[in-house]
């Protein structure tokens, strides 16, 4: 049994993984970490645990002394000093924050207002998009776990800008998440009167997982890629669901499109790519670790609309983090994950 352990525990993606790593057949949760909530068990903060799990919040350093991999679900900015700790002890860190998806120190400084601390650790460290990377994923000791919109939209505009069946100039992303994105922390965005029977585009041209995108889909093409990505808030719990807008490359036809898609992901466990005709939900992937992709051409614009749908919870945080460490042990990819998604 690998003993896994959950820094930052009480947070919303550390509950999830909680959930995820309880009915895990290979793991054992061997640590919980809250400084929020050091001392008490986490089913007193989390009463749906009770019986289930009854761990007490541990320090950090306790919980990465008793793991084999640790979970870190904590604010950018606290995650490289607990990498360095868990490379010390030998110990697999997955890190569902900030600190280690970009590959440049001035997009960091930029963006989140901090810098690179043990640049050895950042040249160790991989982006864990299984999809994308899983080869670079086994064996890594240091994973990066995807944003939750980078994830939904690096995963509908793979198989596009792998082929070169579209231009990476003007690409358009309209998504729209669930308010479980804002975390567990009460801020006037989430506020009950402010997201209940509104909606709403928030940081417009200026979210933080602006270059986290870019920065994929520049691999993805090896080219340069700047988007215009506009986010939105939901008046749901979970889900984000991307619209994405690219413009077809000359002669190139649905069938072309179509074919490009099928063949990305047709052994993907994870990623389901639905028939003409239907549009993704994320309905239909809620509580899951799927991603639906629904591929549309509108004729008159000679313009790709993409729709991609994930649990920002599942696919977009705890669930990919599960994935990739079961790349890591080496254990089947989908094991601890085939949750059937609910449907209302």
């Amino acid at each position: 049994m690998i003993k896994a352990g959950i820094i930052g525990a009480t947070g919303y993606a550390g509950i999830e993984l909680c959930r995820i790593l309880l009915n895990h057949p290979k793991v054992v949760l061997s640590g919980v970490g809250s400084v929020s909530f050091e001392g008490k068990k986490i089913s007193e903060v989390y009463p749906a645990l009770n019986g289930i799990c009854d761990l007490v919040c541990q320090s950090t350093d306790e919980v990465i002394e008793n793991s084999e991999v640790v979970f870190a679900c904590v604010m950018h900015g606290l995650s490289q000093d607990l990498a360095k700790k868990c490379a010390d002890n030998g110990v697999v860190f997955i890190d569902l924050g900030a600190d280690f998806r970009l590959d440049s120190a001035n997009d960091y400084k930029e963006w989140y207002d901090s810098d690179f601390k043990h640049l050895d650790l950042h040249k160790r460290a991989v982006y864990g998009l299984p999809e994308l990377y899983r080869n670079d994923i086994k064996g890594s000791k240091i994973i990066a776990n995807p944003g939750c919109y980078p994830t939904s939209i690096a995963l509908g505009l793979f198989p596009a800008l792998n082929s070169g069946l579209v231009s990476t100039n003007g690409i358009v992303i309209d998504s729209k998440s669930g308010v479980s994105g804002a975390g567990r922390g009460l801020s006037q965005t989430a506020h009950y009167p402010n997201c209940n029977e509104a909606f709403a585009p928030y940081k417009i041209a200026a979210h933080r997982h602006t270059p986290e995108i870019e920065q994929t889909l520049s691999k993805i093409s090896k080219k340069d890629v700047t988007v215009l990505f506009v986010p939105h808030l939901l008046p749901v719990n979970r889900g984000i669901i991307s619209t994405i807008y690219a413009k077809l490359e000359e002669n190139v036809s649905k069938s072309d499109v179509r074919k490009a898609f099928e063949n990305s992901y047709k052994n993907e466990k994870f990623v389901r790519v639905l028939d003409d005709g239907n549009v993704a939900n994320l309905r239909d992937v809620k509580c899951s670790n799927f991603c639906d992709i629904s591929i549309h051409i509108d004729d008159r614009t000679n313009t790709l609309v993409i729709v991609s749908a994930i649990d920002n919870m599942v696919k977009g945080a705890s669930g990919q983090a599960v994935q990739n460490m079961n790349i890591i042990f080496d254990l089947p990819e989908d094991m601890g994950l085939c949750f059937i998604p609910t449907t209302f």
